[in-house]
C-alpha cells in the first residue's frame, strides 16, 4: 500500500484550471475515480506493515439487500473514519463481506420456484441449497455495487462471505466448543413461529405493530368460583393449564389453590398466584397457556404445569373438539361465538389496538409456539460482555448508551439458535440409530450409515456474530489476526446493540479467550448512530410515503452529497432528520468548493508553505489563523467521533469564510499583482490544500478531483492528514478582520432592509479606527460604496454605526425614508425592552443575592450591548431626512 504522507507540493499544472469543467458533473467523476484507486491498491491493507493498524469489519449487509439510507449513513461515517486514518499514516483495514440472510434468501428463491410451479420440497434439500447458490451469483450483491458507489474504500480483496468455507469453519469450531462446554443445548421452550416461512424467528426478525383486535373477557367456572379472564386470542383458550392471579390480590386469594373448569374441553386446572400477573390488567386474572406464550410458559415452569399444542405448524387447531382443522384466524371468531351461545363472554372491547408480532419477511403474525430447538445458555457469556464494558476494555460511544448495553447483557433470556431452513450453516450434530447424539467438529469424520444429521440451520445471528475473527481466518493463527485483531471500532445504528452487537461481545470473548482479557474482545470502541427520520422526525416508512432512496439521490446530486447531509446530521446516538432539500443543499456546497478552487487555480494559486509573516495581510493572516483553529477542532471532533460538529466546522468555515469571505478579499491582490499578489497566491493555494484534505473523508470523490488538479500530486486518498500549525493563529488578525465583517455586514443588512439591488453601487463616506482604517477599499469593494462625488453634493440620508465604523450614506432617491424610519423605531423599542429589563435585574437584591455570579456577568453585558445599540439606533434615525 502506498505510504499515507504528502510528497514536496509540485504545484498545479499550468492548465490545470482548464482540465477542470465549468460545473462538477459527479456522474462523470465518481466512476472513473474509484475504479483509479482501487487499482492502485490503495484501500489493501499488509499485514507484515510495521505500522499501527486502525480495523473496522463492515456490518454485513444481506446478500438480498438493496442500499438504503440507514446502510449509507453506516457506510458513509465508516468510512470516513477510514480516510482520516489512512491519511493519518495508519494500516487500515476496512473488511467488506455479505450475511447470507437465512430466510430472506430462502424466500427470494421459493419465489422464483414458484413462478416455475416447483416448491423446495420438489426439488430437495441438495438440489435446492445448489439452487440458491447460484441465485446468490445471479442476483446477490447488488449492494455491494451500491456501496462502491457510494465511495467506500474497503479492502476488496478481503472480501467475506457468512457460507464462505473458511468462515463455516469457524461457526463449527465455535458450535463444537460451546457444545462441549455446555453451553449448546437442545430443549422444548417458546419460540416466534412463523407459520408461513415455517421456521423459528429470532426477535429482530419480529416487527411489532398495533393492530386491531378485541380484547374478550371470559367467565371460566360458575357461581362462587367463578373467574373472569381477559384475552386477545380466545383460540388459545383451548391450551389452558391453568388460571393465575397476583398474591396480593384480595379479590381471589380465596381461590387460590382451587380449580376451574376450562370450557369445551371438560378440563379442570388450578387457579394459581403468580407475580408475574398485573392486577391492573383486565380482570386481574389472567389465563394460563405455556405451549403458546412465552410468559405463560415461565408460569409453566413455575408452577409445574403441563404445556398443551393446540395447533400445528401452520397455526391449524389440532386440538380434539369442534374446532379442529380449523385456521387460527377462522378459530378465534368460532371459539367467541360458542362461548356467547353459552353466557361466557362477560364483556367484549372492539376495536382493540394491541402491539402484535409479525414475520419481517412475509408480515405473516407470528405465532408463540412450544418447540424443540437448539439454544445458546447465554448468562455466562453475558456476564463477560457485561464486564467487558464495564471494566473499560470496550467503550460505548455516546456513553450515555451503556445502560441500555447493560438493560440487555444483565437480562438476556437463553438464545434459541435454530432455524427450520435449508439455506444457512446446518447445524453439526447427528443422531444414531439408537439414540445417540454425536457434535462433529470441523477436523472430524461424520458418523456412518444409520445416522442422520439434524435437519436445522443456524440462526444468521451466530454466524455474524463470529465476523470479526472469522473474517481473518480463525479458528488458524492467521497474519491478519495477529495483526488487526481486536478491531480498532465498530459503527453501528443502536437499533441493533443487543441482536449483533451483544453477540459478537459474548463470542469474541469465549472464542479468543487464549489472546487474555485485553485481546480477546472483539472491537475497542463502539461508535452507535441513530435512525435516519424524514425532516419532520417521522420514522420512514412505505406507508407514510416519507421514505428516501439514496440511489436516486445518488443520481440526482452525487454521492458527495449523500454522504455529507447524513454525515452533518449524524450526532451520536442520536437520530437523524433529513430530506432531499438538505441533500441539494450538499449539492451545492460541492459546487461552491468546485467553483472556488476553479477561481484559485485561474489565478495562479498553488499549495506552498505560507509566506513569511512579513509578507503576509491582515486578511491573509486571518485566513491561516482560522484554519488552524478550523483544523484542529474537525481533528478533535472526527477522533470522538462527532462527525456532525465536524461537518458543520468544515461547512460553515469553507463556505462563510474561505469562499465568501476570503477568496472575496484576495480578489483584491490578485488583481494589482506583484509581490502582493503572490503572497495571496501561496496563501489561497496552502488554505484550499488542507481544507480540501479535511474535507476529504466525507466527500472523496470532488476533493480527488480538485486537490489532484491544485497540487499536482497523485491522490488525496493517501496524502497527510492535516496537523493544525499553532505558529499560525493571530488574534489580531482574526480581531481586526472581525471588525471588518461587522462593517460590511451592517451596510449589506441596511441594503437588503431597504429592498436595494445587490449591483447598485451607494455612495457613502466612512469614518474607521483602529486598525480597520486600512481596510476602506476592502469594505467600498465588498459592500458596494463608491467616494462622494464631492462633498456639497453628499447628502447624508442614514447613518450606520458599528464598533469601529461609522457609514453614512447617501440614498437619495434610493431609499423608502419611511419604511428605515420604522424599522430603526422597532430596534429601538427592542433595545429600551432589553435594558429595562436587565436594569430590573440587576436593581433586585434577592436576584443579586441568589444568581451565580457568572449569570448577573452575562446580565450586565447584555446591558452594556443594549444601551450601546440604543445609542446608534438613535444617532441614525436623527441622521434620517425629515418626511415629507
Amino acid at each position: 500500500m502506498t505510504e499515507s504522507t504528502s510528497p514536496p507540493s509540485q504545484g498545479a499544472p499550468a492548465d490545470a484550471a482548464a482540465t477542470l469543467p465549468p460545473q462538477y458533473a459527479p456522474a462523470q467523476v465518481e466512476g472513473k475515480l474509484y475504479e483509479r484507486w482501487v487499482a492502485a491498491g490503495y484501500f489493501e491493507a499488509d499485514a507484515k506493515s510495521d505500522r499501527p493498524a486502525h480495523t473496522i469489519v463492515i456490518p454485513p449487509p444481506n446478500v438480498t439487500g438493496s442500499l438504503h439510507i440507514g446502510h449509507a449513513l453506516d457506510m458513509t461515517l465508516q468510512d470516513a473514519i477510514t480516510r482520516r486514518k489512512r491519511m493519518q499514516g495508519y494500516e487500515t483495514l476496512w473488511l467488506p463481506g455479505m450475511d447470507h440472510a437465512g430466510i430472506a434468501t430462502q424466500n427470494a428463491v421459493e419465489k422464483a420456484l414458484g413462478q416455475e410451479g416447483l416448491s423446495r420440497h420438489d426439488l430437495g434439500r441438495e438440489a435446492f441449497v445448489e439452487r440458491a447458490w447460484q441465485w446468490k451469483a445471479e442476483y446477490g450483491g447488488r449492494i455491494l455495487n451500491q456501496i462502491r458507489r457510494l465511495g467506500a474504500s474497503v479492502d476488496w480483496t478481503r472480501e467475506r462471505f457468512t457460507l464462505d468455507a473458511g468462515l463455516s469453519r469457524a461457526v463449527q469450531t465455535v458450535f463444537k466448543a460451546m457444545y462441549d462446554d455446555g453451553l449448546i443445548y437442545r430443549a422444548e421452550r417458546i419460540i416466534n413461529w412463523c407459520p408461513r416461512c415455517m421456521t423459528a424467528l429470532s426477535d429482530i426478525e419480529v416487527d411489532h405493530h398495533e393492530d386491531e383486535g378485541e380484547l374478550v373477557s371470559i367467565r371460566y367456572g360458575d357461581g362462587a368460583n367463578a373467574i373472569v379472564v381477559a384475552t386477545t386470542r380466545a383460540e388459545t383458550m383451548l391450551g389452558d393449564t391453568a388460571v393465575a392471579v397476583h398474591p396480593d390480590d384480595a379479590r381471589y386469594r380465596h381461590l387460590v389453590g382451587t380449580e376451574v373448569e376450562i370450557p369445551f374441553t371438560g378440563r379442570r386446572v388450578p387457579i394459581v398466584a403468580d407475580p408475574h400477573v398485573d392486577p391492573e390488567f383486565g380482570t386481574g386474572a389472567v389465563k394460563v397457556t405455556p405451549a403458546h406464550d412465552p410468559n405463560d410458559f415461565e408460569i409453566g415452569q413455575r408452577h409445574g404445569l403441563p404445556s398443551l399444542l393446540i395447533m400445528d405448524e401452520r397455526g391449524v387447531i389440532t386440538a380434539h373438539g369442534p374446532f379442529e382443522g380449523l385456521d387460527r384466524f377462522e378459530a378465534r371468531p368460532a371459539v367467541v361465538r360458542a362461548l356467547r351461545e353459552e353466557g361466557r363472554i362477560v364483556a367484549e372491547k372492539r376495536p382493540y389496538l394491541h402491539a402484535v408480532g409479525h414475520c419481517s419477511r412475509c408480515d405473516t403474525v407470528v405465532e408463540p409456539r412450544l418447540s424443540l430447538q437448539w439454544w445458546v445458555r447465554v448468562s455466562p457469556l453475558a456476564a463477560e460482555a457485561s464486564a467487558a464494558v464495564r471494566d473499560g476494555r470496550v467503550r460505548i460511544h455516546p456513553q450515555e448508551m451503556e445502560p441500555r448495553y447493560f438493560q440487555w447483557t444483565d437480562n438476556l433470556l437463553d438464545w434459541c439458535i435454530s432455524r427450520q431452513l435449508w439455506w444457512g450453516h446446518r447445524i453439526p450434530v447427528w443422531y444414531g440409530p439408537n439414540g445417540e447424539t454425536v457434535c462433529v467438529g470441523p477436523e472430524e469424520e461424520t458418523p456412518g450409515e444409520g445416522w442422520t444429521q439434524d435437519p436445522d440451520v443456524l440462526d444468521t445471528w451466530f454466524s455474524s456474530g463470529l465476523w470479526p475473527f472469522s473474517t481473518m481466518g480463525w479458528p488458524d493463527d492467521t497474519e491478519d489476526l495477529r495483526k488487526f485483531y481486536p478491531t480498532t471500532v465498530l459503527v453501528t445504528g443502536y437499533d441493533i446493540l443487543f441482536f449483533w452487537v451483544v453477540r459478537m461481545m459474548m463470542f469474541g470473548l469465549y472464542a479468543m479467550k487464549e489472546r487474555g482479557p485485553q485481546e480477546s474482545v472483539p472491537f475497542r470502541t463502539v461508535s452507535l448512530h441513530g435512525l435516519v427520520r424524514d425532516k419532520f422526525g417521522k420514522k420512514m416508512s412505505k406507508s407514510r410515503g416519507n421514505g428516501v432512496d439514496p440511489l436516486e439521490w445518488m443520481d440526482n446530486y452525487g454521492s458527495d452529497a449523500v454522504r455529507f447531509t447524513l454525515a452533518r446530521g449524524a450526532n451520536p446516538g442520536a437520530d437523524l432528520a433529513t430530506s432531499e432539500e438538505w441533500a441539494q443543499g450538499s449539492r451545492n456546497f460541492c459546487n461552491k468548493i468546485w467553483n472556488a478552487t476553479r477561481f484559485a487555480l485561474m489565478n495562479g494559486a498553488a499549495p506552498a508553505p505560507p509566506p513569511a509573516r512579513e509578507r503576509l495581510s491582515a486578511v491573509d493572516r486571518w485566513i491561516l489563523s482560522r484554519l488552524t483553529t478550523v483544523t484542529a477542532e474537525v481533528d478533535a471532533y472526527m477522533e470522538d467521533y462527532q462527525h456532525a460538529k465536524a461537518c458543520e466546522a468544515l461547512y460553515h468555515f469553507a463556505w462563510d469564510e474561505v469562499f465568501d469571505w476570503y477568496v472575496e478579499l484576495a480578489k483584491g491582490p490578485l488583481a494589482r499583482g506583484g509581490d502582493e499578489a503572490e503572497a495571496t497566491r501561496a496563501v489561497l493555494g496552502h488554505v484550499l490544500d488542507v481544507t480540501l484534505r479535511l474535507l476529504h473523508p466525507y466527500i472523496p470523490y470532488v476533493t480527488e478531483e480538485l486537490w489532484t488538479a491544485l497540487t499536482g500530486q497523485e491522490s488525496v486518498v493517501i496524502a497527510a492528514w492535516p496537523i493544525a500549525d499553532e505558529n499560525l493563529r493571530d488574534p489580531e488578525a482574526e480581531a481586526e478582520i472581525l471588525a471588518l465583517q461587522e462593517a460590511v455586514t451592517e451596510v449589506r443588512r441596511f441594503r437588503a432592509d431597504q429592498g436595494l439591488k445587490v449591483g447598485q453601487r451607494v455612495a457613502a463616506r466612512l469614518a474607521l479606527s483602529g486598525a480597520l482604517a486600512k481596510h476602506e477599499a476592502e469594505i467600498r469593494a465588498l459592500a458596494r460604496l463608491t467616494e462622494p462625488d464631492g462633498e456639497g453634493s453628499f447628502q447624508a440620508t442614514a447613518a450606520l454605526q458599528t464598533a469601529q465604523a461609522t457609514v453614512e450614506l447617501d440614498l437619495s432617491g434610493a431609499i423608502d425614508v419611511k419604511a428605515e424610519r420604522a424599522r430603526l423605531t422597532k430596534d429601538r423599542e427592542a433595545a429600551r425592552k432589553e435594558i429595562e429589563s436587565a436594569e430590573a435585574k440587576l436593581a433586585n437584591a434577592g436576584f443579586l443575592a441568589k444568581a451565580p455570579e457568572p449569570v448577573v456577568a452575562k446580565i450586565r453585558t447584555r446591558l452594556a450591548g443594549a444601551q450601546a445599540d440604543l445609542a446608534r439606533i438613535t444617532t441614525q434615525l436623527e441622521a434620517l431626512p425629515a418626511a415629507e
